[in-house]
């Protein structure tokens, strides 16, 4: 099995992020910060899970291998930006976020289609 080392690498740092983003939401952020912390670190670490697995995927070709970087690259884009909105006030960012979503809805997408096309078992 062959696995691309920079996407697991940096999904594994997205992960990190994620727990120590929604660590300070649980403990340290206010009530007024909390949910949009808590909801970019979610995001983050879902993605970041993805992003994994399509880096060790069997068979992996360019679609996973995008689909893997857009997973990564959304989620982390999605959480700064809802973190940028709480901790910085930078409610010009609530025009950022959606442009994560819409990383991380290609990347689901291109998943789907990726399995679909496979000519091997996944598994």
């Amino acid at each position: 099995m062959t696995v691309d080392r920079s996407l697991a690498a940096f999904a594994a740092l997205n992960g990190a992020l994620a727990v120590a983003l929604g660590a300070f939401a649980a403990h340290g952020a206010g009530p007024q910060i909390k949910s949009l912390l808590t909801t970019g670190a979610q995001y983050q670490m879902i993605h970041a899970v993805l992003a994994l697995i399509c880096a060790v995927w069997p068979a992996r070709g360019r679609m996973i291998a995008v689909a893997g970087w857009l997973a990564a690259a959304g989620g982390l884009v999605f959480s700064l930006a809802l973190s940028a909105i709480a901790l910085l006030s930078l409610s010009a960012m609530g025009a950022v976020a959606p442009i994560g979503g819409l990383l991380m809805i290609a990347a689901w997408l291109l998943v789907a289609i990726a399995a679909l096309r496979a000519h091997t078992p996944l598994a």
